[in-house]
């Protein structure tokens, strides 16, 4: 039987971070593929974008990863590559629920393998106040479930966030929360008061990042049946499930395609173990 070409025993693994990151990271990675993970070292991964808006992300949220990964490549001769990056914002269907969006790239520059992990939730602790007090903002330090999770207090002008006019980062106790808030009334008369969303700093987002890192790893394990190649998964999802009424299809998914990057083979299989909808799904029906 031929080696296999994504075997990692003790293979070295670069991993581009400097919040932390490799608390969720490695020992998943470690255990369950067999690399030896280390940290880019000296590696700023702030110039690719932060999330108090000083730096702009360019690109997309998958750019910025790889972008992190090419940093660690430049830094060190591991085959492997190792970045992630999130991003936050409304739900798309929930009113007034955020949702957190998790991404894990592992690049083999050997073989040219690309897998990327996956978690989308709203568990992450993701909020912004605008206070004119002290007492606003320890409120809202308190919902968010301050010290544990950091926060960020910058300038506010129109109610909005204002870094260029204050941004002071590294809040972790009452004290410096209330120093914080202080300065920046002197200066704008209101602070714009949010979680900082740095995986260091914010445990819930940490936990997703873990999560991502489980699905990378399950992608990983998932291997074409044509050629052995690591990601076999879902690609597509077809939609189409008929109603149980009228038997006209829904929007429901039916079926999914699983694809190999690789060789091209794919498989089609039911998404459901349903071979009907709910009549309150069809448009038809239920216009």
């Amino acid at each position: 039987m031929p080696p296999d070409r994504f075997s990692y025993d003790n293979t070295p693994a670069v991993l581009a971070t400097m919040h932390g990151k490799e608390r969720v990271i490695a020992p998943l990675l470690e255990r369950d593929l067999r690399l030896r993970v280390e940290l880019a070292l000296g590696l700023n991964t702030d110039r690719f974008g932060t999330f108090s808006r000083e730096i702009e992300r360019m690109g997309s949220q998958l750019d910025a990863a790889r972008a992190k990964v090419a940093a660690g490549f430049a830094s060190t001769h591991a085959r492997v590559g190792i970045a992630s990056e999130g991003s936050f914002g409304p739900h798309p269907f929930i009113p007034f629920l955020a949702l957190g969006r998790e991404l894990i790239v592992l690049i083999d520059r050997e073989t040219g393998l690309e897998l990327i992990g996956h978690d989308a939730s709203p568990e992450a602790i993701f909020d912004h106040a605008v206070v004119s007090d002290l007492a606003s903002a320890v409120e809202f330090a308190e919902r968010v479930k301050f010290p544990n999770h950091g926060l960020i207090v910058m300038g506010c002008v129109d109610n909005q966030p204002a870094p260029d006019r204050a941004l002071i980062k590294d809040i972790t106790d009452k004290g410096s929360l209330e120093s914080a808030v202080s300065n920046v009334f002197a200066k704008c008369g209101a602070a714009f008061v949010e979680t900082d969303m740095r995986a260091h700093r914010n445990p819930t987002r940490m936990s997703a990042i873990e999560r991502a890192t489980i699905d990378l790893v399950r992608r990983f394990r998932s291997r074409c049946p044509g050629c052995g190649y690591p990601g076999f998964d879902v690609t597509e999802r077809v939609p189409g499930l008929p109603c149980a009424w009228c038997g006209e299809p829904t929007r429901l998914i039916q079926r999914e395609i699983l694809s190999c990057r690789s060789c091209g083979h794919h498989h089609e299989r039911s998404a459901t173990d349903k071979t009907t909808a709910d009549p309150g799904q069809c448009e038809g029906c239920n216009p």
